[in-house]
């Protein structure tokens, strides 16, 4: 194909697809791409490789090897003249070959200090005889230490003291925060400062970290006995390439490195399968094989041009971005619903708080409204009762009023009393009567009159009597209250003129 004249349309859309994907990466012209494609049967992994490193001596033969042996070769393209005149090509796709995907398994380390070595079962079998043997020497030398228990304080200063356990790299072994913490402070007095943001965690937490948020895991080990570990992070990880890309918030990576001297850093190397180093794996959640697995999208491994470096992580994440956009929409969504749902479930709680508080006040104003006529119905029928037995009090009270002397005693008390309705009695009083006696005249006054059989009226139980009036002189203004006790003669003499006042609630307040 001529560069001249060059027509996108006269691709298929593989091979549309592929020059987008490799013109995104190298931003090479579409014309000049299109000819290291076809060197490279259309394969965007080895066409990127060309361009960064240079093509092989043979680049047919390489890339028609980088096929697997199921896949048949690439069809000749033929043109074919159409009615209208214009040309297109065969539609039957050459999909380029996807790299292979290797599970990424999560690794918690475990310390040093706490490894166990078991060995195999034929050697278990064989010296069990021994251990036997073993477990009764020491059962007996620990009964013997009893017995004597100054010897095992003597044996350690015979002995000089066991040595203590020592790690493999003898490194002091850290939890996982701790080792990154010194990784990064290692790295950073060995290369002084730089713009790389380490995850300052275990490789655990930032798998799940990564799992969590879609993010791509970007992992580096190092091994210091190396030698081109020091070329590589000054020439390649610390280039200013490699750093905008790390750094990137649009590339969504997570960057975790490690020591392999570290035990987490060789536990991470051995799960990953690391057999050459320098060593940078990136991982990201593939939903295409399971929905919860993590994946090795790509390996690089030795010294690589930051160029090169930079070019096969950006083609590892453009090919699997997509699926993970459509997963974090699919997320999004759900979250969306969650949302929703749960917002819905709030409004209807609110709501039926709402309802149940409203039905509660309602429920407490109906029992205190129920509470408060019980009360006034109860208040009404006490009054009642009072006002019953005052009337029987009354009654029974005017049966013991002495009788009004006759004119021809002369030792009496003249009473002159107007009452409350206007009306003027006038009564005669012994002299011994006292004034209570008065106050129960005035009382009783309206039930004499009437002139009622009282003879069967008894004294209402559970009741005081209290008089609802007072006799008062009108001038001078004197109050003979019943409270004060006297005889009537006593207080006012041969006679005397009096008024009857009604006493409210406030003037006994």
């Amino acid at each position: 194909m001529s560069n001249q004249g060059f027509d996108p349309l006269q691709l298929n859309e593989s091979q549309q697809l592929a020059l987008g994907t490799y013109t995104s990466v190298t931003n090479q012209e579409p014309a000049a791409a299109v000819p290291l494609l076809q060197r490279s049967e259309w394969n965007v992994q080895i066409a990127i490789a060309k361009f960064f490193d240079g093509e092989a001596p043979d680049p047919v033969a390489e890339a028609r090897a980088s096929l697997p042996s199921s896949t048949p070769p690439p069809q000749s393209v033929r043109r074919e003249t159409l009615l209208n005149g214009a040309s297109s090509f065969p539609r039957s796709p050459v999909h380029p070959v996807s790299p292979p995907r290797e599970p990424a398994p999560r690794v918690v380390p475990q310390p040093e200090s706490q490894k166990t070595y078991r060995p195999p079962l034929l050697l278990s079998i064989l010296f069990t005889p021994f251990n036997i043997l073993f477990r009764l020497l020491t059962g007996s030398l620990s009964l013997f230490g009893y017995l004597f228990p100054f010897l095992p304080r003597l044996l350690p200063r015979i002995s000089g003291g066991a040595a203590p356990a020592r790690s493999r790299t003898g490194r002091r072994p850290l939890n996982p925060r701790d080792t990154a913490a010194r990784f990064a402070r290692e790295f950073e007095e060995e290369y002084g400062t730089h713009e790389l943001p380490f995850y300052e965690g275990g490789y655990a937490q930032a798998y799940d970290l990564a799992k969590k948020e879609l993010r791509f895991l970007m992992v580096v080990l190092f091994s210091p006995e190396h030698d081109d570990t020091s070329t590589f992070v000054r020439e390649t990880l610390l280039s200013q390439e490699v750093s905008s890309f790390v750094k990137d918030p649009q590339n969504k990576i997570i960057l975790w490195a490690g020591n392999v001297q570290d035990s987490e850093a060789y536990q991470v190397s051995n799960a990953l399968n690391c057999s050459k180093f320098p060593f940078a794996a990136l991982i990201v959640h593939t939903p295409q094989d399971s929905s919860t697995s993590m994946s090795t999208i790509a390996r690089v491994t030795g010294l690589q041009p930051a160029s090169a470096f930079v070019a096969k992580l950006r083609t590892a994440t453009a090919q699997h971005s997509a699926a993970l956009d459509r997963v974090r929409a699919t997320r999004n969504e759900q979250q969306a619903t969650r949302n929703l749902r749960e917002e819905q479930n709030s409004a209807y709680e609110r709501s039926l708080a709402q309802d149940r508080e409203r039905a509660r006040q309602r429920r407490e104003a109906e029992a205190a409204q129920a509470r408060a006529e019980q009360e006034a119905r109860a208040k009404a029928d006490a009054e009642i009762r009072e006002v019953q037995k005052a009337e029987q009090w009354k009654r029974w009270r005017a049966q013991s009023i002495s009788a009004e002397p006759g004119p021809s005693v002369k030792d009496v008390t003249r009473i002159s009393i107007r009452l409350t309705s206007g009306e003027r009695v006038i009564r005669r009083f012994a002299e011994s009567a006292d004034v209570e006696e008065l106050y129960a005249f005035v009382e009783c006054y309206n039930v004499m009159e009437a002139g009622e059989d009282l003879s069967v009226v008894t004294e209402p139980t559970g009741y005081e009597h209290k008089y609802r009036f007072r006799l008062v002189s009108p001038m001078p203004r004197v109050v003979y209250d019943v409270e004060s006790g006297g005889t009537v003669a006593g207080k006012l003499g041969r006679s005397g003129n009096l008024i009857v006042e009604p006493i409210s609630d406030e003037d006994e307040a």
